[in-house]
């Protein structure tokens, strides 16, 4: 009994160190006493010789890498910023890029040619620039920079974010001050052109009441004024109230009934 169980987990042993599993995401390439096949291998249980070969496992779905570096401004300052980049690898180069560079390119080509293309980009912009609209634009000139570098050794920088920076303390409260002083500025703005609607809403509104005026002091004529008076005699002559009416001849006022 114990011998069978012994010669089942060799056979289980020899079994596992002869197949490698390609997981999803992933590509292998076999590698023979040394020398790479130029074939890629995709997803899948792959048997070898396990005295003479091994299989080479590589990502080639989106990675992320990050650095913190200490990126030089036009002014001369240095910004730690933490910069985050997403890549990933073509499938058919994959065998030229670990004869060329090796399985580890992440530290060997990725991340020097970051802190290269990072420090050469942002030394052309102002600090107080990358707080600004213009953090995008640095990101995308350091992607752009890093595929013309890596494009043909078969690397993909699909993204660059620079998640965070830290600027000089002197630098940052000047920028806050700015800020602060161009959100007061906005707000005066602000209720000065509201005051300046409700002037004229209220010119408007005197413009009005005197044009209303005018056209009714037009339509009072004093020929008006004798009619509507005469009319008014007549309304007070067929009243049974009794009552007292002093006039002039113009206008009657009714003393009391």
């Amino acid at each position: 009994m114990k011998l069978k169980t012994f010669l089942g987990i060799a056979l289980a042993t020899i079994f596992m160190s002869n197949c490698a599993v390609i997981r999803p995401g992933e590509v292998g390439v076999k590698q023979r006493l040394g020398k790479l096949n130029d074939k890629v291998v995709d997803q899948g249980i792959r048997f070898f010789n396990p005295f003479t070969t091994i299989y080479v496992k590589v990502p080639i779905r989106t990675t992320n890498i990050e650095q913190v570096l200490l990126l030089p401004s036009k002014e001369g300052l240095t910004i730690t910023a933490e910069v985050s980049v997403l890549y990933n690898l073509e499938r058919d180069q994959v065998p030229r890029i670990i004869n060329d560079i090796g399985k580890d390119f992440e530290r060997n080509v990725l991340v020097n040619t970051l802190r290269s293309s990072a420090a050469n980009i942002s030394a052309e912009y102002f600090a107080k620039d990358m707080h600004s609209l213009k953090r995008n634009e640095i990101e995308r000139s350091i992607q752009d920079k890093m595929n013309k570098i890596l494009g043909d050794k078969g690397f993909e920088i699909q993204t660059v974010l620079m998640k965070s920076i830290n600027l000089p303390q002197r630098l940052s409260s000047a920028i806050e001050d700015k800020l602060r002083a161009e959100q007061q500025f906005q707000e005066m703005e602000f209720i000065v052109q509201r005051e300046i609607k409700e002037a004229d809403r209220k010119r408007a509104e005197a413009e009005g009441i005197r044009d209303a005026q005018a056209i009714i002091n037009e339509g009072l004529s004093p020929l008006l004024i004798q009619y509507q008076s005469i009319e008014a005699f007549r309304e007070l002559s067929q009243s049974n109230n009794a009552k007292i009416i002093i006039t002039d001849g113009k206008a009657p006022i009714m003393v009391g009934e």
